[in-house]
């Protein structure tokens, strides 16, 4: 079992930068692969960025891709999204995902934990 505990998110202008982590339990986490995933209201659940297992590839949705950086530290079992030049489009519940094995993917239902997302809200 792992439990994943977002934070980092919070209200910025247009232009700024955020950086959200996600800790998470268990001893496994170094074998999972790890997502970050949006929910904006009235929209569904969409992918964000994806990290292998040992961090070397990457995976971004298109509407963030050159903004936005994911990246792990396994020995403090933590995932980062390093978030810059922010939009009002932006504007969502961010959740971390683990998947139980190491390569990345990009829909929420290859994902088996789930935090329980913090809010990222961008002003105009």
């Amino acid at each position: 079992q792992v439990q994943l505990v977002e934070s980092g998110g919070g209200l910025v202008q247009a232009g700024g930068s955020l950086r959200l982590s996600c800790a998470a339990s268990g001893r496994t986490f170094s074998n999972y692969a790890m997502g970050w995933f949006r929910q904006a209201p009235g929209k569904e659940r969409g992918f964000v960025a994806t990290i292998s297992w040992s961090g070397v590839i990457t995976s971004y949705a298109d509407s963030v891709k050159g903004r936005f950086t994911i990246s792990r530290d396994n020995a403090k079992n933590t995932v980062s999204l390093q978030m810059n030049s922010l939009k009002p489009e932006d504007t969502a519940v961010y959740y971390c995902a683990a998947r139980r094995v190491s390569t990345t993917a990009t829909m929420v239902s290859g994902y088996d934990y789930w935090g329980q997302g913090t809010q990222v809200t961008v002003s105009s």
